[in-house]
């Protein structure tokens, strides 16, 4: 592991045996949807991959770390994170594979990332820049809120990078769910699968997971739902569902 300086309001995080994360005290953090978001993108090992709004790089260092992915390029438009994300794709040794890049997703075209990718990711802002409380932060409200584009953007950017017949990976707010199909369908991104996250069975889900694929005919599977938590309690906590240990176990939805 590289020796990576650490800066006043940062801390140093251990997200499993092979990561460890830099984050920034007011700054958004390693979240579910992200380790789920990971878990959902298949596996191609030869494959050229796009991260849309990388932040930290989580996603991107939780796919390198396991060679899910032949290269990386993460894009991220705040300074101060990109300059973060490449202190951690440095202190996990994954300069080889990740290349972090400062950028607008609203401005980036397949010449600036030499050629079209295979493979586009993103957790992208889910809020309204007039919905939900303002954050101190403006780190937390600009990687939260619709600032630097909205949901329009991101899939028109996926647009443009994919190669015909790519994939672009997301996970999204169900409450929006119109919003991503209409904008994915604008782009020629046509949705082919997704599935629902639910914290048990009697809760609404809070997050979906989509993946579409560029220029792709009509029809989507609809996953069988997860369901994070079991009735079960242990030591006054939820005990997670059996299918959901085995993602985190292994780090996908797939056999």
């Amino acid at each position: 592991m590289a020796d990576i300086e650490i800066f006043d309001g940062e801390r140093l995080d251990k997200v499993n045996e092979n990561i460890s994360l830099i984050c920034k005290t007011d700054g958004l953090t390693f979240g579910t949807d992200a380790y789920l978001l990971a878990s959902f993108i298949r596996p191609q090992s030869s494959a050229r991959a796009v991260e849309l709004g990388a932040g930290t790089g989580i996603i991107s260092l939780l796919l390198a770390a396991r060679g899910r992915l032949s290269h990386i390029t993460a894009i991220e438009v705040q300074r101060d994170f990109a300059e973060l994300m490449d202190r951690n794709v440095r202190l996990n040794s994954l300069d080889g594979k990740i290349t972090v890049k400062e950028g607008d997703v609203r401005d980036i075209r397949a010449c600036d990332i030499g050629g079209e990718a295979d493979v586009v990711f993103s957790n992208p802002p889910y809020m309204r820049t007039d919905s939900g409380k303002r954050n101190l932060s403006d780190r937390k409200y600009i990687a939260r809120h619709e600032v630097c584009g909205g949901i329009g953007d991101f899939c028109s950017a996926a647009g443009r990078l994919l190669r015909h017949g790519g994939r672009f990976y997301c996970v999204w707010r169900p409450d929006r769910l119109s919003e991503l199909f209409s904008a994915m369908k604008a782009n020629r991104l046509e949705p082919k699968s997704a599935v629902f996250v639910h914290a048990d069975e009697d809760s609404e889900p809070s997050m979906v997971l989509v993946l579409a694929s560029k220029g792709g005919a009509e029809g989507m599977r609809i996953m069988p739902p997860l369901l994070l938590h079991s009735r079960e309690h242990t030591g006054g906590a939820r005990a997670l569902s059996s299918r959901a240990e085995r993602i985190y176990e292994t780090m996908s939805f797939y056999e």
